[in-house]
């Protein structure tokens, strides 16, 4: 047993001895006291150990069925927006009518007198064409230098000969200007000596009121193997 502690005013009556010995007696009282709880903690924990256990197994109770899910609520149904009223669009006032202004008529400028054009000087006098050549008879011409009538070698081997007439144009000096076959012999090689004969040949000129003249005839040439 604890004792109580010294009221007030007791421990001056007490001697260092008596103090002494009062304080080793609490502490062993208290020294004491621990070493008892320490032995009642072992008895508690040698009494727990030594109870024997006792274990039944218990079948676990299965476990509950899951609840099916409830069924979806019904969606609320979406009420259709109302169309828009058509607003009928106001017709457009037509356009006026496009109005067309007539400019003004530029002024027109007042007329110049028209210069007169100097005159074109007159066109040359074309010089007059020259007369034609005066006709005259085979009878009439007059040779200053008759052609050479020569038969070709060719032709005397094959018998040709015959006559040919000849148109000639002589100027006014008696010399020859043109001469074409106006009928053939019949023999193309009689034909060209003809024509190569009377270039060879030179004409008196021919007058006419005292003044020469140009002419023209019909030249006759023959040949004949005769010659």
């Amino acid at each position: 047993m604890l004792s109580a502690p010294p009221r007030p005013g007791q421990t001056d009556e007490l001697g260092p001895v008596a103090r002494r010995a009062l304080t080793g007696g609490v502490l062993a009282a208290h020294v004491l006291g621990g070493w008892a709880l320490l032995q009642v903690d072992a008895v508690r924990q040698a009494v727990v150990e030594a109870a024997p256990i006792m274990v039944s197994l218990i079948q676990a109770p299965e476990p509950p069925k899951p609840t099916p899910p409830p069924p979806p609520a019904p969606q609320p149904v979406k009420p259709r927006p109302a169309p828009a009223p058509v607003i009928a669009a106001a017709p457009s006032p037509s356009p006026a009518p496009p109005v067309f202004v007539t400019p003004a008529p530029d002024p027109v400028p007042a007329p110049v007198a028209a210069v007169p054009a100097p005159p074109a000087p007159p066109a040359p006098v074309a010089p007059p064409a020259p007369p034609a050549p005066k006709l005259i008879p085979p009878s009439a011409v007059r040779y200053v230098v008759e052609p050479k009538m020569t038969v070709p070698l060719l032709s005397r081997r094959l018998g040709e000969q015959g006559l040919v007439h000849l148109r000639i144009v002589v100027d006014a000096r008696g010399l020859l200007k043109e001469a074409t076959i106006r009928k053939s012999s019949g023999f193309a090689r009689i034909d060209q000596q003809a024509l190569q004969d009377i270039r060879s040949a030179r004409f008196a000129p021919y007058t006419e009121n005292g003044q020469p003249i140009e002419w023209e005839t019909t030249a006759l040439l023959s040949y004949e193997l005769d010659r």
